[in-house]
């Protein structure tokens, strides 16, 4: 797994947000709500809506299209949509808050 940093410690004092960013060539979507930082596929599954143009509500982010919801932890789907979305691990280290994105197993590093 590769370890980017993508914010320096003070975003952890920083208001709630949510904000659409590349990390190695993948669009994600980073939540920080509720004093938690979370990062997940920022494109919907449903109908593709960005869910950084969404909102968050008990944990989960709202798609902006058809209100398709996601748990921000598990990246499961409400009861009944039988989706999900890919979640990303985020670590806060000394000197920033960093993301964890899998190697791909057909790419030599």
């Amino acid at each position: 797994m590769n370890w980017i940093k993508l914010f320096p410690l003070t975003i952890l004092s920083s208001e709630d947000f949510i904000k659409k960013v590349t990390v190695s060539g993948k669009k994600l979507c980073l939540v920080k709500t509720e004093g938690k930082l979370f990062a997940i596929q920022n494109k919907c599954p449903h109908a593709g809506a960005q869910l950084s143009n969404g909102w968050c509500f008990k944990g989960k982010i709202i798609c902006p299209y058809h209100r398709q919801e996601f748990d921000l932890e598990t990246g499961r789907g409400a009861d009944g949509q039988n989706n999900y979305v890919d979640t990303y691990p985020i670590e806060i280290q000394e000197d920033g808050v960093y993301i964890g994105i899998e190697k791909p197993w057909w790419k030599f590093w």
